[in-house]
């Protein structure tokens, strides 16, 4: 008998890679320091998982973000702004990524145990292929490397549209979508999960949600560890997700189950 979860598609950056998803606020910073004005991690955080240009206009359409650049610039911040910062974003953003490439502790042995029940493994992230360019290599040499990988643009809907997911899917082969699983860190993600009609688990710990890197996340207090885990795991529940896990390293277990779950049906 065939395994009954077809395809996992997996994001990248807090997910697979860069605990903590710190690559793209490194970069956001950056640029935004740049035109003089200050951006926090709060902000650089809140709409993260989506693709790069959709997440400029998100952060230049918050409200406290309106009122800080139009007292620095004088004028609303507009689309010729955003693409301004998108083109200071991406060599940005190809920069920090390659730095931030390392796996997560688990990855590469959780992804082996999945390909051994004959499951397919798809990724998509909301880095451009430009960004990518860095990170792919750099996986590959630590031990991963996913059948598909579906970038930023290309598709003509990001997240939270189900079309990035629909895409890795239809490049496996892996149908139908309720015996096929995301995995991601970020709520847009989850959402983009739920809307392709696939099973959701949800990262907190190593994710954009907790928002540290290993070492600062490990030195947590325990208490306040699992206080920040609570938070993460209530936002990406909101955002649909059937499981949460800590991190990667846990997955399997919840595989497990959701297998029983559609063999029971």
């Amino acid at each position: 008998m065939t395994y009954p979860i077809k395809a996992i598609v997996f994001d990248w950056a807090g997910t697979v890679i860069d605990f903590g998803c710190m690559a793209p606020v490194i970069a956001l910073q950056q640029v935004f320091a740049a035109e003089g004005v200050d951006l926090s991690d709060d902000e650089a955080r809140a709409d993260m998982g989506m693709a790069k240009l959709d997440h400029l206009r998100a952060i230049l359409a918050a409200p406290a973000m309106v009122v800080r650049w139009l007292a620095l610039k004088g004028t609303p911040a507009g689309e010729a702004d955003v693409q301004r910062l998108y083109t200071a974003l991406v060599p940005a953003m190809s920069a920090a990524a390659a730095q931030a490439s390392q796996l997560i502790p688990g990855a590469a042995d959780v992804v082996a145990q999945l390909r051994e029940r004959g499951i397919k493994i798809g990724s998509g992230t909301g880095y451009t292929r430009e960004m990518m360019a860095g990170i792919l290599p750099a996986a590959a040499a630590q031990g991963y490397a996913p059948d598909v990988v579906v970038c930023a643009g290309e598709t003509p809907s990001g997240r939270p549209s189900p079309q990035p997911a629909w895409s890795a899917l239809i490049q496996l082969d892996a149908w139908p979508a309720v015996h096929c699983v995301k995995v991601d860190d970020a709520p847009v993600g989850i959402a983009e999960g739920k809307n392709a009609g696939c099973w959701t688990v949800g990262i907190a710990g190593s994710g954009n949600e907790v928002g540290l890197d290993h070492a600062a996340y490990h030195a947590l207090p325990p208490a306040e560890r699992a206080e920040r885990l609570a938070k993460a795991e209530a936002s990406l529940r909101d955002a649909g997700a059937d499981y949460v896990i800590e991190d990667i390293s846990q997955l399997v277990p919840v595989i497990e189950t959701i297998a029983a779950r559609i063999a029971a049906e």
